[in-house]
């Protein structure tokens, strides 16, 4: 009997090690590349020719926060560019339309049953847009604030040569809970690091969904069809297919309000990561073929879906190195070295402080947490779901204001 429990405990390590090892390559190479000097892009605000660009909101209900998101926009500095601003009101059901219009906005209704969600949404703005003459499109979720040279940076990269663009994307409620700094720490290094990684390595670097731009030259050759609920990801994989780069702008970022308490939390995280792992179903097979046939700018897309979320690409380390099995323990001690060194650099270049490398004393529990969502996880991970939109922290606050106390 303990000889048998011996062999599957090794089996278990040694298939930790395996699995983990393509998600450890991946990080190694991106890290390093990310803590050299970045280099910058060209970008220019004064082409004889006017810029004409269309900023886009994609919004499902954003009643409570549409006004300030719009108010963000609009105070972000244009230089010599033409700036409109559209919100997307997508199947909304409440006042973000009209709330929208009043902020400065114009506004494109959308109304459909079956064809529900942000890459739809997207699609629907980009061909009402197209015959309209802008130059770019940049893109901008309806929770979020922009730094005062957001367009300018962005748009002007596109302007000095870029085909597509994406600018750092962070936390605005980082002092919300301890969650929200443990998630503003996970998002430097998976907004900042590893785009930032991609891009001095020469490769595309990536869309993260938010706080990202593409000329229309880009969306002619390569039409906004991604569909899923992590369509930021299917479409730039058919950009890389396409042999396009988009390139990684330091020197601006968006800032995204992260769900604090309630349903929220669990929704938004279980749905983007049921939709990482049907996408990692899906392509990866197909990925690793065009590798085998040499068109090797697929290898790093391939090696990002490998990467599981850290808190389980941890978990398999944490087997690994339990194991009997030398090898697997040898892999399993590398791979964490090298998800410390990845944190560190999170710190380092994403802009953290040391308070960031604190939290991480109760990353266990956030783990075990994550741990805990598997079910939520695999079922988001079906090949179709409805746009279902993450509460916002004001909505709750005043849902709970609205609760009587006990008696």
């Amino acid at each position: 009997m303990i000889g048998i429990t011996r062999t599957l405990w090794i089996s278990a390590g040694t298939a930790a090690a395996l699995l983990s090892l393509p998600g450890s390559l991946e990080l190694l190479l991106l890290t390093v590349a990310a803590l050299f000097p970045a280099r910058r892009h060209r970008s220019t605000n004064d082409l004889p020719s006017p810029w004409k660009v269309a900023v886009i909101v994609p919004a499902h209900n954003e009643a409570t926060g549409i006004a300030a998101c719009v108010e963000s926009l609009r105070g972000a500095a244009a230089a010599d560019m033409l700036v409109d601003l559209y919100v997307i009101a997508d199947n909304c059901t409440d006042q973000t339309a009209e709330i929208a219009s009043k902020a400065g906005a114009k506004v494109l209704v959308r109304t459909n049953a079956t064809e529900r969600g942000k890459g739809y949404a997207l699609h629907h703005a980009f061909t009402t847009l197209e015959s309209l003459g802008y130059d770019c499109f940049l893109i901008v979720d309806a929770d979020t604030e922009v730094a005062p040279g957001f367009i300018t940076e962005a748009a002007g990269t596109m302007r000095g040569g870029a085909q597509a663009v994406q600018v750092r994307y962070l936390v605005s409620n980082l002092e919300a809970s301890t969650r929200t700094r443990l998630m503003g720490l996970a998002l430097r290094a998976f907004n900042v690091v590893r785009p930032l990684g991609r891009d001095q390595l020469g490769l595309s670097a990536g869309i993260l969904g938010n706080g990202f731009g593409l000329t229309a030259e880009t969306l002619r050759s390569v039409p906004y069809l991604a569909s899923s609920v992590v369509e930021d990801l299917e479409y730039h994989l058919a950009l890389v297919r396409s042999g396009r780069r988009v390139a990684f702008v330091n020197t601006t970022t968006v800032f995204g309000e992260m769900p604090v308490q309630g349903k929220g939390v669990k929704t938004q995280r279980s749905r983007w990561e049921g939709g990482r792992l049907r996408m990692l179903l899906e392509k990866s097979p197909e990925l690793a073929m065009n590798v085998l046939h040499g068109q090797w700018r697929m290898l790093e897309p391939l090696l990002e879906l490998l990467l599981l979320p850290l808190a389980f690409h941890v978990t398999l380390l944490a087997i690994a190195v339990s194991t009997p099995a030398i090898l697997a323990r040898s892999l399993g001690a590398a791979g964490i070295l090298i998800v410390a060194l990845h944190l560190l650099a999170a710190i380092l270049v994403g802009g953290g402080t040391w308070h960031d490398a604190g939290t991480l004393f109760v990353a266990p529990f956030y783990v075990l947490w994550k741990l805990m969502m598997i079910p939520a996880t695999l079922r988001n991970a079906r090949s179709k779901h409805a746009w279902v939109r993450t509460s916002r922290n004001a909505e709750l606050a005043s849902e709970s204001d609205t609760i009587p106390p006990a008696q």
